[in-house]
């Protein structure tokens, strides 16, 4: 396939492609592992949002704020109860979606959390929503933040250029799932996504040192601001129409450079890339500690190591991600709130050599607190070496004991990775226990009811039947 970009003047912006593709893609063309991929997308998702609700105090100050608001109750705030006008609904429940940082993870960093929420909040708001058309809203929000991750050129950009992908991708990702379950025309789509480029955002910054609260927050801007743009395009508001490469575009102005075409729009509607990189966390964690956990448990379970065998805990190599995560030293061996203890190498790496997993309550403020994990905390240490002498990405684990032995692990495909996926058992057992936080309780039956409803969406005449169950 030939690239083709704008500068030709043969072809218009890829934009008028990718709108075409929201519009128009029928349920009968996702491939049975789109659907099943979307259904698991959607099972993940309002499991780490429901969870948040009661784990993360950052969330009722989001819920309430929206409660203040008032409005037309048009969708459901989920683990709160009560609705709220569908753009502010999907602002909450997509906030609360990252706040864990439990949730699953392709291309463009989160693209299930700046959909998932979206889709719900506005099938409520329209009503009559079958599964087929929420899955179908879904796979068409995913594949477009997929493209347009895979089509940018620049080896580790989110770190060179300095955005996260979660908002910087999500607005548009957000807008064509908003925008194809409204009903919109291509035109109308088009102007969507150009209402959506003028709100794009998502700089790094947020994450550089401690925590902020934003770092939690990024698809809760997606989504409101897809629905947004979605609905101010159906009322007739124009919006820019070369957003994505044009010459102020996403790509020349936010990471200068051009995208990939052939990537881009190449195979639309029978190529779906994210089947070939979509994982779903089986730890509560930064994505960059899921290698160093599963190094931690393999060498934990094939040598029968305990916690009292442990002399030093070192990290060797790996990318910048992994530098990141390691220092500074001293505030990530003893991380002072949740989503630092989440994005600390050394906490995370404790709880995996102390407690054989890390789970939803390592988390907590008991957790962070814990004396045997706060001890091994302060035997884990990063070790730089060059990126000749590394040859990977992937960090490699030495587990050295008391006895002098030394036990070295790299593991590429973590538990969750698409090449060593997790069960569905697997899954299920991780929204239950999402669940379980949930500031209003939710029966278990109810829990289980809505668990079968997400596996057969595709034969559900009102996909909001999932939210009532949790709800």
């Amino acid at each position: 396939m030939t690239q083709v970009t704008p500068d030709t003047a043969t072809e218009r912006d890829a934009t008028y492609a990718l709108a075409r593709h929201a519009v128009t893609l029928p349920y009968e063309a996702l491939p049975p592992a789109v659907v099943e991929l979307t259904k698991r997308c959607i099972l993940d998702t309002l499991g780490v949002i429901i969870g948040a609700s009661s784990l993360t105090p950052e969330a009722r100050i989001v819920v309430d704020y929206v409660r203040e608001l008032g409005g037309k109750k048009e969708s459901t705030i989920l683990g709160f109860g009560g609705r709220a006008p569908a753009p502010w609904a999907a602002f909450a429940n997509g906030s609360l979606g990252h706040m864990l940082d439990y949730d699953d993870l392709g291309a463009g960093g989160h693209p299930s959390v700046t959909t998932v929420p979206v889709a719900f909040a506005v099938a409520e708001m329209v009503g009559g929503v079958s599964g087929r058309e929420l899955l179908t809203a879904i796979a068409a929000g995913i594949d477009i933040q997929t493209r347009l991750h895979l089509a940018i050129p620049i080896v580790e950009w989110t770190m060179a250029e300095g955005w996260f992908g979660t908002q910087l991708l999500g607005f548009f990702a957000s807008t064509a799932t908003a925008g194809r379950l409204l009903g919109l025309n291509e035109e109308q789509m088009v102007n969507a996504l150009g209402i959506a480029f003028t709100q794009v955002s998502g700089s790094r910054e947020m994450a550089v040192g401690e925590a902020t609260h934003l770092r939690g927050m990024q698809a809760g801007f997606t989504g409101q601001g897809g629905i947004l743009a979605a609905r101010l395009a159906q009322r007739g508001i124009i919006g820019s129409k070369n957003s994505l490469e044009g010459r102020y575009g996403l790509y020349r102005n936010y990471l200068h450079t051009k995208p990939n075409r052939d990537i881009l729009v190449g195979g639309l509607g029978t190529w779906f890339p994210t089947i070939q990189d979509h994982s779903f966390k089986a730890w509560p964690a930064c994505a960059s500690t899921r290698a160093i956990v599963g190094a931690i448990l393999d060498l934990r379970a094939a040598h029968q190591l305990r916690p009292e065998d442990v002399e030093e805990i070192v990290i060797v190599g790996g990318d910048m991600h992994t530098q990141l995560l390691s220092g500074p030293l001293e505030s990530k061996r003893r991380p002072q709130t949740s989503i630092d203890a989440k994005y600390s190498i050394p906490f995370t790496a404790a709880v995996a050599m102390t407690r054989g997993t890390a789970e939803l309550r390592d988390y907590t403020d008991d957790g962070l607190n814990d004396g045997e994990v706060l001890a091994m905390a302060r035997r884990v240490r990063h070790q730089v070496v060059s990126e000749g002498e590394n040859g990977s990405p992937i960090p490699k684990v030495e587990i050295r004991t008391h006895d002098g032995s030394v036990y070295a692990q790299r593991v590429d495909h973590p538990l969750g990775d698409t090449q060593n996926p997790m069960s569905h058992q697997q899954l299920q057992a991780k929204f239950r226990d999402c669940v379980s936080f949930s500031v209003k309780p939710i029966p278990d039956a109810r829990v289980e009811r809505a668990m079968e409803r997400i596996s057969e969406l595709e034969t559900v005449p009102d996909a909001t039947s999932v939210i009532r169950l949790l709800a």
